[in-house]
């Protein structure tokens, strides 16, 4: 007797995740574009965040490096923890460090220290709650980055420790080096940039039980209604299926494209980047979104520009 297949109705989106010993929100906010914020501005977008539950706070040391040197973002949010009492323990704080212009790499461990020491600084908190590796340094051996992140971790000024943008074989042979795990890995992550799918990266986070932080899950901004791509690329095959679910599930395309980051069984939390408010506020539809799995594989077929094997 055969059984007839039933197709999903919807993938299950939780509104939340672990990353090392926290929960936090899926949506998490990037801070990156903060140098510059007056602090009441930085204060709403942080306050906006909360509000739909983005808890973790991501910045880096290279955030707004310019003309004043290192550390401008994170400067404008430590001024936003220092103003507002309670603050800081109402987040989960992720820096990185690494990226030293124009060498342009050096995770050396004493470059590793003394920069989680000024962002610790800069960020006015005692302790970085998942402190990553922002790119690997290819000439910094993993048992040097270990015994940084180790020192880091017993001095009591991170908590948790990952990588960004590395490989899996990178990210495994970190991993080999240390005597705790590492927490979270951090790829750039999209209908638009879907490597992630393919080359060990969600394959890895699974493996070790991380959280991966997709960055630029909208693509910088190409995977919103008001961006008109050109015919026939992959944005605009990608941007016609957004758009008919989204029209179906009366969201905008920004909405649909976070909820099939988050469709992901690998634990992805979608950074999203907006200073605007009212976006912020609205990428919440996400958790909306009835995705099936007839859906998922649509957009990804989109992005591919051929059928699935």
């Amino acid at each position: 007797m055969s059984v007839q297949y039933q197709p999903d109705r919807s993938l299950s989106v939780l509104r939340t995740g672990t990353i090392g010993g926290f929960e936090a929100g899926r949506l998490a906010y990037g801070c990156w574009r903060f140098a510059g914020s007056s602090v009441a501005e930085a204060t709403a977008k942080v306050e906006a965040a909360l509000q739909i539950g983005a808890t973790m706070l991501d910045t880096a040391a290279i955030y707004g490096f310019g003309q004043q040197g290192f550390g401008g973002a994170e400067a404008v949010l430590g001024e936003v923890y220092a103003a507002h009492k309670g603050l800081r323990e109402r987040t989960i704080l992720v820096t990185k460090a690494g990226i030293h212009p124009p060498v342009p790499y050096d995770s050396r461990a004493s470059n590793l220290i003394e920069s989680c020491e000024g962002s610790l600084a800069r960020l006015r908190s005692d302790t970085i709650d998942v402190f990553l590796i922002h790119r690997p340094d290819l000439l910094a051996s993993f048992d040097e980055v270990a015994a940084a992140l180790a020192q880091l971790r017993r001095d009591g000024k991170i908590r948790e420790a990952g990588v960004s943008n590395f490989s899996h074989t990178q990210l495994r042979a970190l991993q080999a080096k240390l005597d705790f795990p590492l927490v979270a890995t951090q790829p750039e992550f999209s209908p638009l940039a879907i490597d992630p799918l393919e080359d060990g990266t969600l394959d890895v986070a699974q493996e070790f039980g991380l959280a991966t932080m997709a960055w630029s899950p909208l693509g910088g901004g190409r995977l919103t209604a008001a961006h008109q791509p050109e015919a026939g690329t992959q944005e605009a095959r990608v941007l016609s299926v957004l758009d008919a679910i989204a029209t179906r599930e009366g969201v905008d395309v920004d909405h649909v494209a976070l909820a099939w980051v988050l469709a992901h069984p690998a634990n992805v939390f979608a950074l999203i980047g907006t200073q605007n408010v009212d976006r912020i506020r609205a990428s919440a539809r996400a958790f909306d979104v009835k995705l099936s799995r007839q859906d998922w594989y649509d957009v990804l077929v989109a992005a591919r520009g051929v059928s699935m094997p």
